[in-house]
């Protein structure tokens, strides 16, 4: 163990002084990012567009047709891998009922969410990931339930990429339980995502991180007509939605309005991704989503969980919600042919490589401070070993200059308490765990203590 620490604290400090950036990947997450099959995308995504409308108010009892065959064909693609899980992986319908005299759904219909869960292997763990698409589609006008409305990258791109990561993944061994959501409702106001955010929180949920991925296969914009299938955007909140009075107060004691858990999450899945998918630049938008418009991680960050939306950079609103046709030379609708299926298998890498890190890193750290009693040009950080699963092997100590949006620097320790030769006025600074391996667990932004 201290031969490895010793290595790693080389390989940082020749990093810092040669200038160069060292990427470890861990070989089986490698393989199972480097096994995403853009042809499979490419065929699930034909398949959601095959039902003609997956409105949620479509037939529900047509085999070949509406939600109904959608949220039943998805189903059966999941529960294809429970046999290679082990039994690891449950698969089931979450129902429920939504609707009523002045909403945007009338009156009372019943929808289902697919659910799979793949069970952690640690006992002990109860730590829950999340990733989440919607399978539901629509066309111009909210309640027509008839009208060819394909939602091939809205969000078959998304439900695409679910299924592909059931598909690797259920094979594979994490400590912490992994939750592939594809859900009903959210065209009409994420009603989906809204019960199973509030289930979450009625059973008090570990959900240490939800991953919402909803259009993520276009490349090429309308009106500015910018083509690039190199970057996707990360949205997350700053000051959180959830944040009790206790909260605020210390977000204003220590700065901490870029600092949120959402935040550390969004550069996680940044550092994360680009360590193993080539060819991406993750992209972070510090707002909860675009302007007018929400997503299903939103329903889960009101009630206090850590959560992001994934999303294409360039978006082109001649395909959003378009009934296809041609206007004006103009071709219209959210066409399967539209959809980058490199570019979606790029994003589903993103996705797994911080799944998979995340399930198998060590609990974070607990209770961590900034000293702040004296005045001093160092900077003391402490914190305790968590308290469940794996010790860590270490932890890194994470910085930045205040005005940098992204953690500058990365120096690795073996101790609970670290004093640094950096100014606490001029730095930001948090701690995350780290095993043997190099998986590191979520960044902790540190509170206050006077000694």
């Amino acid at each position: 163990m201290k031969k490895l620490i010793s290595t790693f604290i080389l390989a940082f400090l020749s990093s810092i002084c040669m200038g160069q950036i060292i990427i470890n990947r861990d070989p089986g997450i490698s393989k199972m990012a480097d096994s995403i099959s853009a042809k499979r995308i490419e065929q699930h995504v034909r398949k959601l567009v095959s039902f003609h409308t997956r409105h949620n108010l479509s037939d529900q009892t047509n085999p070949a047709q509406g939600i109904g065959a959608a949220w039943n064909w998805v189903k059966s693609e999941m529960e294809a891998s429970i046999p290679v899980s082990g039994g690891r992986l449950d698969v089931k319908f979450e129902e429920y009922t939504v609707g009523a005299k002045g909403q945007r759904i009338t009156e009372p219909v019943k929808l289902k969410n697919v659910i799979a869960t793949l069970k952690g292997t640690d006992p002990g763990d109860d730590r829950v990931i999340v990733v989440s698409a919607h399978l539901d589609s629509r066309a111009s006008l909210i309640n027509d339930n008839t009208s060819f409305a394909p939602g091939a990258n809205d969000d078959g791109s998304g439900v695409a990429a679910i299924l592909e990561l059931v598909k690797i993944m259920s094979s594979e061994k994490f400590p912490a339980t992994i939750i592939f959501m594809a859900l009903s409702g959210e065209e009409h106001g994420s009603y989906g995502a809204e019960y199973m955010a509030e289930k979450a929180k009625q059973e008090s949920s570990n959900i240490i991180a939800l991953l919402n991925n909803d259009m993520i296969g276009n490349t090429g914009s309308s009106e500015t007509l910018l083509d690039n299938n190199m970057r996707v955007r990360v949205f997350s909140e700053g000051v959180p939605t959830f944040e009790t009075d206790e909260m605020a107060a210390v977000r204003k004691s220590t700065s901490g309005e870029n600092d949120s858990r959402s935040r550390q999450l969004a550069r996680y899945i940044k550092e994360t991704g680009e360590r193993y998918i080539d060819q991406i630049n993750v992209t972070l938008v510090f707002r909860i989503d675009r302007f007018g418009r929400g997503g299903d991680h939103t329903p889960f960050s009101q009630r206090g969980f850590t959560a992001v939306r994934i999303c294409e950079f360039d978006e082109n609103y001649d395909r959003t919600h378009k009934v296809p046709g041609v206007e004006n030379g103009v071709q219209l609708g959210d066409l399967p042919e539209n959809v980058n299926y490199e570019y979606v298998r790029k994003n589903t890498g993103i996705n797994l490589a911080t799944i998979a890190n995340l399930a198998r890193a060590p609990y974070a750290p607990s209770n961590c401070v900034l000293i702040t009693g004296s005045l001093t040009n160092k900077t003391t950080l402490r914190w305790e070993t968590p308290a469940k699963g794996v010790k860590p092997a270490g932890y890194y100590i994470l910085m930045r200059e205040t005005y940098q949006p992204l953690w500058e620097k990365k120096i690795l320790v073996t101790t609970n308490e670290v004093t640094l030769p950096y100014s606490k006025d001029n730095y930001f600074f948090a701690v995350q765990s780290v095993d043997a391996a190099g998986h590191e667990s979520l960044a902790v932004f540190p509170g206050q203590a006077r000694k």
